[in-house]
């Protein structure tokens, strides 16, 4: 199937190609065709802008690639290009991310609309350069929405979703990919024609910049006792309407490209007793564990999430509420803590339904430890047994 075309309804050409996550975002960044992309190399997100900036080479984008010295340089330069007027693109992973740390909340407080690949990953110390999802959670509260792809299909389609919602609602978007396990390995994605692609991210229109002469404003204003819980409010009412935005989103790409997203992905879910939540790759291995239970007559399903934030505590409740048991596996920890995913679903799944539902918590797959579908069987074995208690579990 590799480069071949073949035809799909409304005579639409879809180039077949093998393609890592890395390959698969730096190809949606081409279609999207950004003015601007703020670049500081880190693995393993460095495929991503290596392949953009040979594209750019090649005269297939006129991007504005911009070099900086560090991570939180290159998030400066997005703030800057943004606030510019200029439709503004960038990746990083880890530390990388860490090092954004202060300006991403500059981005979300002025409510700059760019969009971000991660190629998610463990942070120091030790040194770890593979996949987890502690960068990202790191994070989670900064006023970025954040949309997590299960392979290299997702990523590219989600990138292409996740700036038009980056656009439409003026909050920057983070599209994340497990390092490693999605980011460098090769998969088939099928890619969309590039007209089709324009015609559906449409011509960048800033609402607000620096270079609009006509209509001058400035950023970065300064905002003291009287005003500044004011604007935080606003952000977060503003910032929850976002949930409806992306589904509507994800409503049109689905029409017009026939492939389907939403809050998460329910599979084999409507009559299951024992349901695991998660995110990210290793949602695909539950997956075959599922299907291969099934054909013993369990009823076991997963519900993989794709947005986290904002976070749809009642929906993803009522989903949960038939199940008689459920296990959360998180790919990250919060030190001192319950880890994130299993917090969110547990009061989800509380304030949706009242009551109190048997819910595990269990890491996985930390410094990009292999996840095996043994271990996910005996996450299965364990729920249908009731073999639930209120500590963190560990799949090592």
């Amino acid at each position: 199937m590799l480069n071949k075309l073949y035809s799909k309804s409304k005579q639409e050409k879809h180039l077949v190609r093998a393609l890592t996550g890395g390959a698969a975002a730096a190809e949606a960044l081409r279609q999207i065709q950004p003015d601007v992309m703020a670049v500081y190399p880190i693995t393993p997100q460095t495929p991503i802008i290596e392949t953009f900036a040979k594209m750019k080479a090649d005269g297939k984008v006129n991007a504005e690639i911009i070099q900086v010295e560090s991570e939180h340089s290159a998030m400066s330069a997005v703030v800057g290009a943004q606030a510019a007027g200029a439709r503004t693109v960038t990746a990083t992973s880890s530390q990388g991310l860490a090092l954004m740390h202060e300006i991403l909340y500059i981005a979300s407080g002025l409510r700059l609309p760019s969009l971000m690949y991660v190629s998610a990953r463990a942070l120091s110390a030790p040194i770890n350069i593979h996949g987890e999802h502690g960068d990202v959670m790191a994070v989670r509260d900064s006023g970025w929405i954040q949309i997590f792809a299960q392979n290299a299909q997702e990523v590219y389609d989600l990138g292409f979703i996740g700036l038009k919602l980056a656009e439409e609602t003026r909050f920057p978007v983070m599209v994340v990919m497990d390092g490693f396990q999605t980011s460098h390995t090769t998969e088939r994605v099928e890619l969309l024609p590039d007209d089709e692609i324009e015609d559906f991210v449409g011509v960048y229109q800033p609402q607000n910049f620096l270079l609009n002469l006509k209509n001058p404003v400035s950023f970065g204003p300064l905002a003291l006792q009287d005003s500044y819980f004011d604007f935080r409010v606003d952000q977060q009412k503003d910032f929850l309407k976002t949930k409806n935005e992306f589904q509507r989103i994800c409503r049109d790409f689905g029409r017009e490209f026939q492939r389907h997203y939403d809050f998460f992905e329910e599979y084999e879910t409507k009559d299951a007793k024992e349901v695991i939540v998660i995110m990210g790759s290793v949602a695909g291995t539950v997956k075959e564990v599922v299907d291969r239970l099934r054909e013993k007559g369990k009823k076991v399903g997963v519900l993989a999430v794709t947005l986290f934030r904002p976070f749809d505590y009642q929906k993803i409740g009522e989903k949960l509420a038939h199940a008689k048991r459920i296990a959360v596996l998180d790919r990250a920890m919060s030190v001192g803590a319950y880890p994130p995913l299993y917090t969110e679903v547990v009061n989800g799944v509380y304030h949706a339904t009242g009551r109190k539902i048997e819910v595990a918590s269990y890491t996985y797959g930390l410094g990009g430890r292999d996840t095996f579908q043994k271990q996910i069987e005996k996450v299965f074995a364990d729920l249908e047994k009731g073999n639930i208690s209120d500590r963190v579990k560990y799949l090592k």
